[in-house]
């Protein structure tokens, strides 16, 4: 696992369609400082105006980004997955937990327990692979039935012992294969959110890449739910969308639009407590800060949550979402 995370973290940077811009910038920098170093020309200044240039660039791009730009940037190849976030939060402290006890082991959920700034917490998430072989291996981050009951045995065995839960959601979605539907994919993830609903003890949810239908709610609700800013939550991809509606891909970005699938469409409509920012360009152009704010979200989250009785905290749970999708006209 730790040469996933290596091979993962040093990959070189990949633009997206939107992002050329910068990369021509960027390139156009690279060149000039060359020049300085191998000659003795003073390029100091027309560094200086590029640097200039590129940083309002990225303002400008990063500022007004679109709902299918966030889409592309929540998916980009870049961005880190949740056993980056987990080994960032936890470090040594992570002892990953196998198997639903019933089929076998899914490694498209990842579960186990961690500590974070001292507190012990069982961590549940979705793991993509960062290039072929693991994304195969990781089944592209889809969990099958098994993955939901592996997610839900550990949920159980921390409300046992008194330990928060933690879910990272980073799904394009529950897999859809014909064995997955044969073992009870629908029920086991109806069964996740009946049990996290009355789960006696906190549970943080933090979307840190992709948020797609049942897939993500299967380990989605949560007593504070967050979602990193350029990420998405909705009941169905743009792709999917387009293809029901128009019947083609190329409406992507008018469903992106439509879906209302963003953070900041999330938070309006009350079904995200809040959003975590991620540095300009995206969580991939500085990790570390990435996963510092993770850290701060979730210790504030924590800190709300402790204090308050069992009754109390599935009360206020049911109550979040019993009121979701009510409005007054």
């Amino acid at each position: 696992m730790q040469f996933e995370l290596n091979k993962k973290c040093t990959s070189p940077m990949e633009y997206l369609d939107f992002e050329l811009p910068i990369k021509e910038l960027e390139d156009q920098l690279d060149k000039c400082q060359v020049i300085g170093q191998e000659s003795d020309v003073d390029v100091s200044n027309t560094c200086k105006q590029i640097e200039k240039k590129l940083e309002e660039t990225k303002k400008n791009i990063y500022k007004n980004l679109s709902a299918w730009q966030r889409v592309q940037l929540s998916r980009h190849p870049n961005r880190p997955y949740t056993m980056d976030h987990v080994h960032a939060l936890c470090g040594d402290t992570f002892l990953e937990l196998f198997g639903d006890r019933g089929f076998k082991d899914d490694k498209a959920m990842i579960g186990g327990l961690g500590k974070i700034g001292g507190q012990s917490f069982m961590i549940v998430g979705q793991q993509k692979g960062y290039n072929t072989k693991t994304r195969q291996y990781r089944n592209f981050g889809m969990a099958n039935p098994e993955g939901y009951r592996k997610a839900l045995r550990l949920m159980k065995m921390a409300e046992k012992f008194g330990i928060p839960v933690i879910t990272l959601v980073d799904t394009p979605g529950a897999y859809p294969g014909l064995e997955a539907e044969e073992r009870g994919q629908g029920e086991a993830i109806a069964r996740n959110i009946l049990e996290m609903i009355r789960l006696k003890v906190p549970i943080i949810t933090v979307i840190v890449g992709e948020g797609a239908s049942g897939g993500a709610l299967g380990i989605g609700v949560g007593d504070k739910v967050y979602m990193l800013e350029n990420t998405w939550y909705s009941v169905i991809s743009p792709e999917s969308c387009s293809s029901i509606l128009w019947r083609s891909w190329e409406y992507k970005e008018q469903a992106a639009e439509a879906l209302k699938l963003t953070s900041f469409d999330m938070k309006k409509q009350k079904l995200i407590d809040d959003i975590i920012p991620e540095p300009l360009g995206g969580a991939h152009y500085d990790r570390d800060t990435t996963f510092k704010s993770v850290e701060k979200y979730i210790l504030k989250g924590y800190n709300e949550l402790k204090d308050l009785s069992t009754a109390e905290l599935v009360a206020q749970r049911m109550d979040k979402y019993s009121k979701m999708g009510e409005f007054k006209e």
